[in-house]
């Protein structure tokens, strides 16, 4: 049985995460909306720590918090004007977004709980994974390996550094 001190600082963790995550789409600032999303990963690698997956948290600070944030203020600072807001963005289409944003979090939801309420009735009891075998599946190329994603991923933010120092020449 978990404590209720342990249980207060989850709920205070996955607040923040969800606080700060809806501040970093609705905000009308870039910057700030960059200070946002870091604050989200903070938070995410709190909630890694807490469930005792010290390497995914290190990781989560070290890669998301510290690299690519790093790379989304560098090219927010090349491509726009940091001080300025954006525009108020105008749809037409408003309510069909909302009623679609809806049925999406009801259908994953409805997922979500049927999935783990199966899962958690026959899971056997599991164990820590060694850093040789995260290391093996993250960089695996077999089934359930993660190489190719992570090459591509690598590619994909290439190409954002690339497209970010183009349209900053450009001007």
């Amino acid at each position: 049985m978990e404590s209720v001190g342990s249980i207060i600082m989850y709920l205070v963790i996955a607040l923040s995460i969800i606080v700060f995550s809806v501040l970093t789409v609705t905000t009308r600032k870039i910057l700030r909306s960059a200070t946002y999303l870091l604050f989200t990963l903070f938070a995410t690698a709190a909630l890694y720590f807490k469930l005792d997956y010290e390497f995914l948290g290190a990781v989560q600070i070290a890669v998301y918090a510290g690299g690519i944030v790093v790379l989304f203020v560098f090219s927010i600072l090349l491509t726009s004007h940091p001080g300025h807001s954006s525009e108020r963005l105008v749809s037409r289409r408003r309510v069909l977004g909302i009623i679609a944003a809806v049925a999406t979090f009801i259908i994953a939801g409805y997922a979500l709980l049927s999935r783990c309420t199966a899962m958690f009735a026959s899971l056997p009891e599991m164990e820590n994974p060694t850093m040789h075998k995260i290391g093996e599946t993250l960089m695996g190329t077999g089934i359930g390996q993660y190489l190719l994603p992570f090459e591509a991923i690598s590619v994909l933010l290439l190409a954002c550094i690339i497209g970010g120092v183009a349209v900053a020449r450009k001007r």
